[in-house]
């Protein structure tokens, strides 16, 4: 079963994600901002991660540069789910290492479409 660490800063947005991601067969887990997402990846690197840009502590962009910048870091495929939708951010999310772009609000078809882009399912 593949894993997929879920960080975003509200809750309800953390159970969406799990209930779509569960029903996709992913085992899950979650963090509330990047330092605790960083915490997560280095006690166990997840096979995806979905990403929240703007949280509380540390962003969605600084986690995934320190991520990328890891010796195991380049191995989980990185999607941002966020508002920022506007082409500077996307490019810089690219940029920094992002597999990925959804905007939220977000659904089922959208994440399995995405999903499936990048050879998770």
């Amino acid at each position: 079963m593949k894993s997929c660490l879920v960080v975003d800063d509200s809750r309800v947005i953390r159970m969406v994600a799990r209930r779509i991601l569960e029903q996709m067969s992913f085992q899950i887990e979650e963090a509330t901002d990047g330092k605790e997402a960083l915490e997560a990846c280095h006690k166990k690197m997840p096979d995806a991660i979905l990403l929240d840009w703007n949280m509380p502590v540390m962003n969605g962009i600084d986690f995934l540069r320190a991520l990328r910048s890891t010796p195991t870091g380049g191995q989980p495929v990185v999607v941002f789910c966020t508002t920022e939708n506007d082409i500077a951010h996307i490019r810089e999310a690219i940029e920094a290492g992002a597999n990925e772009y959804i905007m939220k609000p977000f659904d089922r078809d959208i994440i399995e479409a995405k999903f499936a882009q990048v050879g998770l399912v």
